[in-house]
């Protein structure tokens, strides 16, 4: 007994390795057989068929009993059992292998997705993630996306083995295809509301930021990356970490570019509504010149109705606000966006009209917008006579100058309207013969 105990140490450890191995084993067999008795009972609980139904079947069967090999579902399960196996125990070029053949594995149906993660695959490709090969980087990653479709289990699992934590500092080494496929999980990942996400002490934020902001990043990819801080923008308590990790900057930039304006907008609509997100939009040298710019968007009405709604938001009880969108020449493009907007840009425009046209009045009424005289230092500067004053020209002159260019474009208009119907009635005359004519 005594000389038992007095083995060396590598000794024990290959027999704790064998006991892992076996212990691995067990638990495969036996998740296999429960999915195969499972298998059974779902064809055991089908309706009876008729004795002659059952004859003929039989009968057509017989050929194909004899030419068939064994059941698909056992090779399968040969398959998932040595592709496991080699996750856990093999080589690194083994272990990528692997990790392709999960990936095609998981893409058949939620059941063996389940299956992989009672396997203790995810934690295995996870520890992959943080891998500097390229390869096996890639390869963990397409796995973990198809793992993670369709089971909040998985993805709960992935968050809970540090997926968050292990993302890449620097994007720029990462080729396109890695890239993408890390912004295509990290949009899996964030559809996990009730579950509190590391957003703060991880690397979501940076690596989301560092994606959209740089100029080699496809378009797709940053696609995906907006709907991802979309997500996160629905949950208040990421609002604070969002602004500290200059979401805000990036979404301005990112507003102005057509392909992307939509997403972009609807995510400064969220943060807006927060104080953190209105004070940064109010400090930023592009609000709101971007904004009013997106209002001459027609061929983009949703960008049009969120742009309003952001710019009603901001100019809310702000008379600092209200002054840089006057001079921004705000007001001509609200006059042009009330007749040729959506009904509901229409709506936001000619409220934004109504404050602007009562910041003539020092006191303001209950209903008709900003409340100026009763308005606290926090929400915006209380006007003063001489600014009151200055405002009121200001006004004036702009209102005077907007109703001159928008009588002027409804009569170019008009005259470009019977220009087109003179010419049309002329050809019509020209081509009818006298005879036909009624007089």
């Amino acid at each position: 007994m005594s000389s038992f105990r007095t083995q060396p140490s590598s000794s024990s450890s290959v027999w704790q390795i064998q006991y892992m191995k076996l212990h691995f084993f067990t638990k495969i067999r036996s998740l296999l057989k429960s999915k195969a008795s499972s298998r059974k009972r779902n064809l055991q609980a089908s309706p009876e068929k008729s004795r002659t139904q059952q004859d003929s079947d039989k009968v057509a069967a017989i050929p194909e009993a004899v030419s068939k090999p064994p059941e698909d579902h056992e090779n399968e399960e040969v398959v998932m059992q040595r592709t496991v196996k080699k996750l856990h125990f093999g080589s690194w070029e083994e272990k990528k292998k692997a990790a392709i053949e999960i990936e095609k594995l998981a893409r058949e149906d939620k059941k063996t997705r389940k299956l992989m993660a009672e396997l203790g695959v995810l934690q295995v490709l996870v520890s992959m993630v943080a891998s500097d090969v390229a390869g096996h980087q890639r390869a963990a990653v397409k796995a973990l996306i198809q793992l993670s479709h369709g089971t909040y289990t998985n993805k709960a699992l992935m968050v809970n083995a540090g997926i968050c934590s292990k993302l890449p500092k620097n994007i720029e080494v990462l080729d396109q295809s890695t890239r993408h496929g890390f912004s295509e999980l990290l949009l899996s990942l964030s559809s996990l509301t009730n579950t509190q996400l590391p957003v703060a002490s991880s690397q979501i934020l940076p690596f989301l930021m560092d994606t959209m902001n740089s100029d080699s990043t496809e378009m797709k990819t940053k696609e995906i990356c907006l709907a991802t801080i979309n997500n996160l923008c629905l949950v208040f308590e990421y609002a604070g970490p969002l602004v500290s990790n200059r979401a805000v900057q990036t979404l301005l930039s990112l507003m102005l570019v057509k392909d992307l304006s939509e997403k972009a907008l609807a995510s400064l609509g969220q943060l807006v509504v927060t104080q953190m997100g209105k004070k940064a939009m109010e400090d930023s040298l592009t609000v709101p010149k971007g904004l009013i710019e997106i209002l001459t968007w027609e061929d983009k009405p949703k960008c049009q109705e969120y742009s309003a709604y952001i710019l009603m938001v901001l100019a809310h009880q702000s008379w600092s606000q209200r002054e840089k969108m006057a001079k921004a020449g705000i007001v001509p493009v609200l006059l042009e966006v009330t007749l040729l907007g959506s009904p509901l840009v229409q709506k936001r425009a000619v409220k934004l009209l109504q404050w602007f046209k009562d910041e003539r009045n020092v006191r303001m009424g209950p209903h008709s917008g900003p409340q100026m005289g009763r308005v606290s230092s926090g929400m915006g500067s209380p006007m003063s006579p001489r600014s009151g004053e200055e405002g009121k020209k200001m006004m004036k002159n702009l209102v005077k100058q907007s109703l001159y260019k928008n009588m002027e474009m409804i009569t170019r208009r008009g005259n470009m309207d019977m220009e087109k119907e003179c010419c049309r009635l002329k050809s019509l005359i020209i081509s009818t013969s006298s005879k036909s004519l009624t007089y």
